[in-house]
């Protein structure tokens, strides 16, 4: 959760975002929704190299999804 500072520097946000044009605003959000979809991109890269990483390093092993299940269940 946000520290005090941090919710008033995000609720400054806001209130600069809303002092712009609505074309502005729109390309904010274009912006936003860009950046944001670079960093999930980026987050699933690094997952994908770890995952190879460890099944290169038999610390993981291939599994269908009944393995899997039967796995937690027990």
């Amino acid at each position: 959760m946000a520290d005090g500072a941090e919710a008033n520097s995000f609720g400054q946000i806001l209130e600069a975002v809303d002092r712009l044009s609505l074309e502005e605003q729109e390309q904010l959000i274009e912006v936003l929704s860009h950046r944001a979809a670079d960093r999930r991109r980026n987050v699933l890269s690094r997952e994908i190299r770890n995952a190879r990483k460890e099944f290169e390093e038999s610390l993981a092993k291939p599994a269908n999804p009944d393995d899997i299940l039967s796995e937690i269940l027990q």
